[in-house]
């Protein structure tokens, strides 16, 4: 320690008094960069590790915000088309009632039932997060089916294409209405009977009609891809493709569309009537039952 002491010091004095010590200090300052490459490559790995660590968990957490944002978009937009041709059939009414937007909850696929007949898919949403039977789901390209079972954490949801299940859809060109049931097949649809004279063709796009109450109105569901015509048949036989993306989609949203004008009570349909309509009904009613004399009436 001390002969390196003084081996600095002597160095110092020289470099201070001698000029040509410079040439010394650059050879140096050569051989010992190495060394010192050496010494502050952990600090630079932490510091870059820290700085790949940050800016991956910015792009994780933009990712999914631009995820979410998508299939709000998506949610909006895709109703563009129906509601154009409505809008074309609806112009001159000018005091028609403007349709609310449709609530929704985001939902991400958990696993898909391995039974190739049964085309069944469970997602991360529950009773807990208010989530209930028969209700309906969907893609960012259209709908995908509706909830079959519940759990307090997970749903199962019965996709469209399933040999069980049917919806009420119309053409979204002209507004003709048929039945249209899953064939068991992910890519294929049929639309239950098509009169053989009804105006339907091929790329036409059917639309959710509403009229069972459970999906609402407007949403993509299938386009046709094929019409067969047969002379002895009453009925055409159209196949259809689904538009949602089925077997791709990770991520659906759960509509939660407004309840409708009649509920089943009993077994029978009741209208819901709102209160001031009752009350005035019992106002009236009260008012006929009071007995007036003569010269009143």
């Amino acid at each position: 320690m001390f002969l390196c002491a003084v081996v600095a010091g002597a160095l110092m004095f020289v470099d201070t008094h001698f000029t040509r010590m410079e040439l010394v200090r650059a050879q140096l300052s050569t051989l010992v960069a190495p060394i010192q490459r050496v010494v502050s490559l952990p600090s630079d790995i932490l510091n870059w590790g820290a700085l790949a660590l940050s800016d991956q968990r910015a792009l994780v957490e933009e990712n999914a915000r631009l995820r979410e944002q998508l299939l709000t978009l998506s949610h909006r937009v895709q109703r563009m088309a129906s509601l154009t041709a409505e809008n074309v059939r609806l112009r001159e009414l000018l005091d028609a009632a403007q349709e609310r937007d449709v609530p929704y909850l985001t939902a991400e696929l958990l696993s898909l039932d391995p039974d190739p007949f049964t085309h069944q898919m469970v997602i991360d949403r529950g009773r807990r997060d208010g989530v209930y039977a028969g209700q309906p789901v969907m893609d960012s390209s259209g709908l995908a089916g509706q909830v079959s079972e519940l759990s307090a954490y997970s749903s199962r949801v019965l996709l469209v294409t399933d040999a069980s299940h049917a919806l009420p859809v119309q053409v979204n060109r002209n507004g003709l209405r048929f039945i249209i049931q899953g064939t068991g097949s992910y890519d294929a649809l049929k639309v239950l009977h098509v009169p053989d004279t009804a105006d339907i063709r091929v790329g036409d796009l059917l639309v959710s009609s509403g009229l069972a109450g459970r999906f609402p109105v407007g949403y993509p569901v299938a386009r046709v891809t094929e019409v067969g015509h047969d002379p002895g048949e009453p009925f055409a036989a159209v196949k259809a493709e689904p538009v949602a993306r089925l077997q791709r989609s990770r991520h659906f949203l759960l509509l939660f569309p407004p309840e409708p004008a009649l509920n089943v009570v009993e077994g029978r349909w009741e209208p819901e009537l709102d209160p001031l309509a009752i009350e005035a009904a019992v106002q009236l009613g009260a008012l006929l039952s009071t007995p007036v004399s003569e010269e009143e009436r």
